[in-house]
């Protein structure tokens, strides 16, 4: 049985020139773009997260919801 799988996407550019991109699953279905970029911003400010160089989250570059459906293959035992 086929699911369908959402997932947000908040993408950042780090200080050392790489993009870094944050994941949450099952976002809200009335997620506005104002709340994204208010959480986006405050991950910023707080510097809670980093590249895996070290690198502070220094812009946002872009937020996308991706649906992808998830299609399970049956194996023979």
């Amino acid at each position: 049985m086929a699911t369908s799988v959402k997932t947000l996407e908040m993408i950042f550019d780090a200080f050392d020139g790489r993009r870094v991109t944050l994941r949450v699953l099952d976002p809200r279905e009335d997620l506005q773009g104002s709340e994204v970029k208010a959480v986006m911003d405050d991950i910023i400010a707080k510097d809670i997260f980093s590249a895996s160089t070290g690198a502070s989250l220094t812009d946002i570059y872009a937020a996308r919801i991706v649906q992808r459906d998830v299609n399970p293959v049956e194996l023979p035992a």
